[in-house]
């Protein structure tokens, strides 16, 4: 059976996590520091502090802003059902806002309509690796913080207005690929994360970059920086990602240019079987602007007798929002997010992760261009 996800964990990440355990160092220390320093040598952000979860990077973030508690905080309805329950225990009211069809992002008519029942602040959930026009959500008057589990190292396009950013932001590096020297990309604009006030990059088990559990909470300029940075020092030890999960994430990270060159000959590959059928995969910015996290499927048919198909042929697919605040509380929201609903009924997660074998793909490939 080819499984719907599958980490890429090689020999130099299992060597990694071994060293650690060999040292004895397998809690918060120097592989933790390693591991920021290297993400902001390719991001190009200030500072950031590594966290035992995403639900954890999301209350520090809170706290950093000093949000009112009580106050609205927008969220996606495809976002990661645990932004909801966070937002909720922490005191805070959530209002979700729905998507677009094409992309899986949050509609900017939607996020109006939530921040004038009283949103005061977005988590921008950049789903399936897809970048939203961010300069559109910012003018909107909140503050914005983004959510790029799926979509780190992307670039947004580049804008003229950025350009004096980026003499005074630190220069951000393309990670090297196998055998390759870490040479200063070209950019094509600002990294993801790099626009909201504070960012989140996930770093779960089916992130486009796994540490097996924790996030960094990003901040992307000196002033945020400062604020969270005296956070951080108040902090207990139990709160931040341990050296072994801290050593997987850092090879990740360095591994990352690699990975991305096989996603996206597999993504080629997946969208061109995709055009001779009736279904179809998100528009998405080609090259380095966008992150290929896995192969998102929006079928013209329901998901049930997909699976039964694929299954078949011997390929597991699973519904792509299965996890997701809509799938959470689809009873509530189904009304207000027909868009978001309809995708967690009829988009499918298929396969594609670096260490697919060739005869795999190939079979994924007759799948998708038979799939009705």
């Amino acid at each position: 059976m080819i499984h719907t996800y599958s980490n890429t964990i090689r020999r130099k990440e299992m060597e990694a996590v071994l060293t650690c355990m060999v040292d004895e160092k397998i809690g918060p220390g120097d592989m933790n520091t390693k591991m920021i320093q290297t993400a902001k040598e390719l991001m190009g952000f200030d500072g950031a502090v590594a966290l035992r979860s995403p639900a954890l990077a999301i209350e520090y973030a809170l706290k950093a802003l000093d949000l009112p508690k009580e106050s609205g905080i927008v969220l996606s309805a495809l976002a990661p059902a645990y932004q909801i329950l966070t937002v909720e225990r922490l005191g805070y009211k959530a209002f979700v806002a729905d998507v677009e069809e094409e992309t899986g992002l949050m509609t900017l008519e939607s996020t109006e309509e939530c921040i004038k029942k009283g949103g005061r602040l977005i988590i921008l959930a950049e789903s399936m690796g897809v970048l939203p026009d961010i300069k559109k959500f910012i003018e909107l008057g909140v503050p914005v913080i983004e959510d790029i589990s799926h979509s780190a190292l992307a670039y947004y396009p580049f804008d003229e207005a950025d350009a004096s950013a980026k003499k005074a932001a630190p220069k951000p590096q393309e990670p090297a690929a196998a055998g390759e020297e870490n040479k200063p990309s070209v950019p094509l604009g600002r990294r993801a994360g790099m626009y909201g006030v504070y960012t989140i990059l996930g770093m779960e088990d089916r992130d486009i970059i796994t540490a097996g559990g924790g996030a960094l909470l990003i901040a992307p300029k000196r002033n945020e920086w400062t604020v969270l940075k005296h956070l951080a020092e108040a902090a207990p030890s139990t709160d931040f990602m341990p050296d072994m999960n801290a050593a997987l994430a850092f090879v990740e990270l360095k591994e990352y240019n690699r990975n991305e060159k096989v996603r996206r000959e597999l993504f080629a590959l997946f969208s061109r079987a995709v055009m001779v059928g009736k279904n179809k995969t998100y528009t998405r910015a080609q090259d380095e602007g966008s992150t290929i996290y896995s192969f998102p499927l929006v079928l013209n048919s329901g998901f049930k007798d997909a699976k039964a198909y694929a299954q078949k042929k011997n390929i597991e697919i699973r519904q792509a929002y299965e996890n997701s605040i809509i799938a959470l509380r689809q009873e509530e929201l189904s009304r207000d997010c027909m868009c978001a609903n309809s995708l967690l009924l009829r988009c499918a997660m298929v396969p594609l992760y670096p260490l697919l074998g060739q005869k795999d793909a190939a079979q994924i490939v007759k799948v998708l261009s038979t799939i009705i």
